[in-house]
């Protein structure tokens, strides 16, 4: 089961740029998984690898960002599809956290539910961030969820976070299904209250 995220101290992964789609976080062949398993290894294995299996030039290729796991990028992160491979993807890769301008409304619905944390902050404060992360990629980011900001090389900056998902992740309720199985009781007990349904067709 899935906990409370209320901190995340890590370092961070800039990937600038806008409109990054599903597509590009997890290409369309690596849907046909029966599970999610594996999906980590695949995540933008397009932008990240040549068709023989050579690296590009890709901040995740590169070895001084290896272990990050806060992703930094620009306006309306995650577009395109809805496939909700795009944040397991991310997820299974090691990554708790995306700091953005903006998000794609279903990629922020199936990243909640899974805890990965999506905020969103001013492009004039991403882009020192960005420029933090790429300078000293050694330097520690604090994602501060409860106080909704973040905090780098000495500086702390406020980050948006909607209150529902904010409470959800304080308390550790952001996961529907552990929600169901851990009230699984009063469900079968109201069932056995609730009148029989017939269909006709």
């Amino acid at each position: 089961m899935l906990g409370p995220v209320k901190n995340i101290k890590a370092r961070a992964l800039p990937l600038p740029g806008d409109d990054i789609d599903t597509d590009r976080i997890i290409p369309a062949r690596f849907l046909r998984c029966v599970t999610f398993d594996g999906l980590g290894e695949s995540a933008f294995y397009d932008e990240r690898f040549f068709p023989d299996g050579s690296e590009k030039n890709h901040p995740m290729n590169e070895k001084k960002y290896s272990g990050a796991e806060i992703i930094l990028s620009g306006n309306n992160f995650g577009c395109g599809s809805s496939r909700e491979h795009a944040p397991q993807a991310i997820k299974r890769a090691g990554y708790k956290a995306v700091i953005a301008e903006s998000f794609a409304e279903i990629f922020y619905g199936n990243s909640s539910v899974l805890g990965l944390v999506c905020v969103t902050m001013p492009k004039e404060d991403i882009a020192e961030l960005i420029k933090t992360a790429q300078a000293a990629p050694e330097t520690e980011f604090e994602l501060d969820i409860e106080n909704r900001s973040v905090k780098a090389a000495g500086k702390t900056y406020g980050i948006n976070i909607k209150d529902t998902l904010r409470t959800a992740l304080i308390n550790g309720t952001y996961d529907p299904l552990a929600e169901l199985m851990k009230n699984k009781d009063k469900t079968a007990a109201l069932n056995s209250k609730l009148p029989p349904v017939s269909y006709s067709l």
